[in-house]
């Protein structure tokens, strides 16, 4: 029997690797301001997510929350599930289409909000003091380029 032939694989730098260092810190960032306020108000980072958005832009259906956070559709309607059951979010039909639900923050759900989003960018400033304001010109730049770079793969990768 003769010896395996040599594979050449093509090696990964992870620590490099674009996509997993964003990964890293947005999951770095998250779970910084969420342990801020995970146990003060119970809530995990997808609620908070669907918290942020609804605060941001009241009225939404669960789907738009999905496509506006670039989440999971079935984890946006369980974080919607658990903030009906705590009465932190309202839903209701929408207009004359009665299969449409829009979602929006109640009394207490706005009570939050208005206390995380200090906090949350209060992370923010801390974070973004170590550029200067050149620096954080260029990094707003580079992520919009980034996201419109994605939005055009996505549509190229439906294409095809």
């Amino acid at each position: 029997m003769s010896a395996p032939a040599a594979v050449c694989h093509e090696m990964l730098d992870l620590e490099r690797f674009l996509p997993y260092r964003l990964s890293v810190l947005s999951n770095r960032v998250s779970q910084a301001i969420a342990d801020a306020y995970a146990e003060r108000f119970e809530i995990g980072i997808t609620e908070w997510r669907v918290i942020a958005v609804l605060g941001r832009h009241p009225g939404l259906s669960a789907n738009a929350v999905a496509e506006r956070t670039a989440m999971d559709k079935v984890a946006v309607s369980r974080a919607v599930g658990r903030l009906l059951e705590r009465a932190l979010i309202r839903r209701e039909i929408h207009g004359e289409d009665r299969r449409r639900s829009v979602l929006e923050l109640s009394a207490t759900g706005y009570r939050i909000y208005d206390e995380v989003v200090p906090v949350a960018l209060n992370y923010e400033r801390r974070l973004l003091a170590s550029l200067d304001t050149t620096e954080r010109a260029q990094l707003d730049h580079l992520l919009c380029k980034l996201s419109g770079a994605m939005d055009a793969f996505c549509a190229d990768a439906f294409i095809e």
